[in-house]
């Protein structure tokens, strides 16, 4: 009796202890206050959510969209102007849709992915070729942009926090091929992790000579924090260390004083000169500070030096000019000798893309520092520029992105209780 006893009583705190940890795998997530700078800056919740349906309807619905459907169950997001589908494009679409709950526009994208992107066997199998041409429905490049399977991996994990894993979609087996891919990957016949197992950071690509260096603008530490709640494939304290190492990454490769970063690096944040191009802050630098304000909000655990570097961004910024500033600079905030063409002419703009990334650094701030930066994404517009040049694609999700994160509607989706 005594022994049926002991045995109840552990069954009992057992059953308990794994209930309480089912409670505060998702409890901190749920508790995270995500800030309305509009609202706070005193525009209404009304206008807030026209702008966000109007920045999303530009992308996915109206004349300039970017979004396309294919028959009756599959989309492409295109990058317009290259006349091509890219994993970036095609990832930032899931990551929006399941913000919106736009379930069909996710499963469009998803399919498309699955059907025409994804390497189903071979030694890249369960990656993704980063280039697609949509006209000939054949791939421009075989191989993988790491950020594209960083952002599948983690749109994933939230659909299946959001809609479950039976409506006709297993996101969450998809998601785990990706990462159980990524993890069968040993350099054989050159392809490797889309982390560095090394360095603890995410390679420019997991192929060849580019797992051995980095693009800052693929370090999102938020995302690791996801996949270590959500992926449940044995790797949670490696992705925490990814996360961490991520964010001293950030304080060694920018500036000290503008706090720039290259849109390459070496691991230790040194600028990485590539064949195409001198080191400097150019369109992938933009994500950056949008990837360190999401971090700030979401976990917030280097608060301090993300306040530091804010303030430091944001005081450049200013000295240029909030309505002149260039889209380019050296890491030092000088005019860069070479510029990186975006349309038909070599030239620095004012870009929407930066001004939007610009503005989530206000979440960072204190005492309402980034009322100019709130104001100025609000103020903007997607439209072409003054040289005619037009990107409804990269310009246009960093401005989507942004409206999301100032207006709280970015978020880490916890898991929904099924019937």
């Amino acid at each position: 009796m005594n022994d049926f006893k002991t045995k109840l009583s552990l069954i009992i705190v057992l059953i308990f202890s794994f209930f309480v940890q089912g409670q505060n795998k998702g409890e901190d997530f749920e508790n995270i206050k995500y800030k309305n700078l509009f609202l706070e800056a005193g525009f209404t919740q009304k206008s807030i959510n026209q702008k966000l349906s109007k920045a999303y309807y530009d992308l996915f619905e109206g004349p300039n969209r970017v979004y396309f459907e294919v028959g009756d169950s599959m989309a492409y997001v295109s990058d317009v102007k290259n006349k091509d589908v890219r994993t970036e494009g095609m990832s930032y679409g899931m990551m929006v849709a399941v913000q919106f709950d736009k379930k069909e526009v996710f499963d469009r994208i998803w399919r498309f992915s699955k059907t025409y992107l994804q390497h189903q066997s071979g030694p890249r199998q369960g990656y993704f070729a980063w280039s697609f041409n949509p006209s000939t429905m054949q791939p421009n490049a075989l191989g993988s942009a790491s950020d594209g399977e960083f952002y599948y991996i983690t749109s994933l994990l939230f659909a299946s926090n959001k809609w479950g894993n039976t409506t006709g979609i297993d996101y969450y087996k998809e998601a785990r091929i990706i990462l159980d891919a990524m993890w069968g990957k040993d350099g054989t016949e050159n392809i490797y992790n889309i982390i560095n197992t090394e360095y603890k950071q995410i390679s420019f690509v997991p192929e060849g000579s580019g797992y051995n260096w980095t693009d800052p603008s693929y370090h999102v530490p938020a995302f690791y924090e996801v996949w270590a709640a959500y992926a449940e494939d044995g790797h949670k304290e490696f992705y925490k260390a990814c996360a961490d190492t991520s964010r001293v990454f950030f304080h060694r490769a920018t500036h000290p004083v503008t706090s720039l970063n290259s849109d390459y690096t070496e691991f230790n944040g040194e600028p990485y000169p590539t064949r195409w191009m001198p080191p400097g802050f150019r369109y992938d630098s933009w994500r950056v500070p949008m990837n360190i304000s999401m971090d700030y909000v979401w976990f917030g655990k280097d608060k301090a030096w993300q306040e530091g570097y804010a303030k430091r961004f944001q005081n450049f910024l200013r000295s240029q000019g909030m309505e002149t500033y260039n889209d380019q600079f050296n890491l030092d905030g000088t005019v860069p000798e070479f510029i990186l063409q975006a349309g038909p002419t070599k030239k620095l703009r004012h870009s929407i893309g930066l001004v939007s990334t610009a503005a989530t650094t206000a979440l960072i701030t204190i005492d309402n520092r980034g009322q100019d930066f709130i104001h100025a994404i609000w103020n903007a517009t997607l439209e072409p520029y003054e040289d005619g040049y037009f990107d409804p694609y990269y310009d246009g999700f960093m401005y989507l992105f942004s409206l999301m994160h100032l207006s709280g509607n970015y978020r880490i989706i916890t898991p929904t209780k099924f019937k």
